[in-house]
């Protein structure tokens, strides 16, 4: 698609695409998609379905998820269901909406360190069993 034609696309609930999306547009899913999808900002229809990985600077997703989802500002509708970790900056749920998975501000991907136990020296009190 060229650039400046359109300021959105469109896929309708009649369609099913394979494969990986990109769009440097505003994208509105209503179909189902089987992979991952990188845009602007995302609309996902009710009917919905995705099967991949979302990265968008900001989503309002109100379908089925299974993937995870990358985002800036999100917004998760009463009617979503999502299968995957979410990653934020800004973040809105709706009372009623599903998610199975880890919630995360972007930028804190990788698991805490492990805080080491403090060592116990000779000189520290320590508990003897009488024998």
């Amino acid at each position: 698609m060229a650039q400046g034609n359109s300021t959105f696309s469109v896929i309708g609930s009649d369609v099913t695409i394979k494969g990986d999306i990109s769009a440097s547009v505003d994208l509105h899913i209503d179909g189902t998609i089987e992979g991952d999808i990188k845009c602007a900002s995302l609309v996902q229809g009710e009917s919905s379905a995705i099967s991949g990985a979302v990265t968008a600077d900001s989503a309002r997703m109100s379908g089925k998820v299974v993937g995870s989802i990358t985002a800036k500002e999100l917004v998760i509708l009463k009617s979503a269901q999502i299968e995957g970790d979410v990653h934020y900056d800004a973040l809105t749920i709706e009372q009623g909406a599903q998610v199975d998975g880890r919630f995360a501000p972007n930028g804190q991907t990788a698991a805490p360190k492990a805080v080491p136990a403090p060592k116990v020296s000779d000189a520290d009190p320590q508990l003897k069993m009488a024998n």
